[in-house]
């Protein structure tokens, strides 16, 4: 069982990004933290879903407005087996890191 980083991503534009992925019979604890590393505003989208691409209600945070050099983080989430956390920006210049610990 993995704890710390459990991934990170430098986002591509207007892309669905799998970032972390919890292994099969095993539950994560996890936080969420989104960087947006340029000088202008982002907006981003997150779901905690059952593949690559999320369905309307799997997502968490759906075209969020992220600040010029701003952060976004959720914390304390608690993931199932075999659930993805997907992340998209509409521009490059966005970092995600996931970490927590699996049990």
């Amino acid at each position: 069982m993995a704890n710390g980083t459990l991934g990170q991503a430098d986002l591509s534009a207007l892309t669905n990004t799998t970032v972390y992925t919890v292994p099969a019979d095993t539950t994560a604890t996890i936080s969420i933290n989104v960087c947006n590393r340029s000088g202008l505003p982002r907006s981003v989208r997150i779901a905690i879903c059952a593949s690559g691409t999320p369905t309307n209600s799997e997502y968490i945070e759906y075209d969020t407005f992220l600040n010029a050099n701003g952060t976004l983080e959720r914390t304390g989430l608690v993931l199932s087996a075999n659930k993805n956390i997907v992340v998209y920006s509409t521009d490059d210049k966005v970092s995600v890191n996931v970490y927590g610990y699996e049990a």
